[in-house]
């Protein structure tokens, strides 16, 4: 049988489960994350860890667990590593730009894993604040008209980040449709044109010019 003091989770007779928080080392980390996300998941925080919260009671709870399981040698170090990632996070979400090849859904997805990487790391963006660097950072020559709209008829401190991704799918889904059919009026367009051309070609070259057969006359 399993030595108990091995065991994240033991029970008390007559009452809840008592959770025992392994003890970080220099040598233990594989087997300590596994028996801290058990240990996680029994307090009902795992959550925070993934796929992230923002319920700021349980994000607490779990820094506090985390706390006890690590030396105090280690806390400053941790610490140092943490906001050294969270500062190269947070530049790169500033200079992330939605690129002209980008669909929505592809740079949706983009700042989506900056947010959640962010909130492993103790930083919760605001809705507010990620729906305003999402305008900002779309394309201005093909959303412009969408994106005025928008910031002219909406309170962007309370509309949902859900919301503006799903009026700007609809914006570019229709513009889509409107460069497709105007690809196909131009195809036409040249079609004519060349076949214009290649009727044409005996009369303007029959005038003076030489053409690509011999008429009666002259001598050959």
């Amino acid at each position: 049988m399993a030595d108990i003091k091995d065991d994240p989770v033991t029970t008390k007779e007559g009452g809840p489960p008592a959770v025992k928080f392994p003890m970080l080392t220099s040598s233990n980390y594989t087997v300590w994350s596994m028996k801290m996300k058990i240990a996680l998941k029994v307090s009902e925080v795992w959550e925070v860890i993934d796929p992230g919260t923002k319920d700021e009671k349980k994000n607490n709870m779990a820094i506090a667990y985390l706390f006890q399981s690590v030396p105090e040698a280690l806390v400053l170090q941790i610490e140092r590593v943490r906001e050294a990632r969270l500062q190269t996070l947070m530049a790169e979400f500033d200079r992330t730009k939605m690129k002209d090849g980008d669909t929505i859904d592809v740079f949706v997805g983009k700042l989506s894993e900056i947010t959640s990487k962010a909130a492993a790391l103790g930083e919760i963006i605001d809705e507010p604040k990620l729906v305003k660097k999402f305008l900002k950072s779309l394309p201005r020559k093909r959303y412009i008209q969408i994106v005025a709209s928008i910031e002219q008829m909406l309170d962007l401190k309370t509309t949902s980040f859900e919301d503006i991704v799903g009026r700007l799918k609809v914006y570019e889904e229709r513009i889509s449709e409107e460069e497709e059919d105007d690809a196909g009026d131009d195809q036409t367009k040249l079609m004519y044109a060349d076949s214009e051309n290649y009727g044409g070609y005996g009369k303007r070259r029959g005038r003076g010019g030489r053409t690509p057969w011999r008429g009666r006359g002259r001598g050959r």
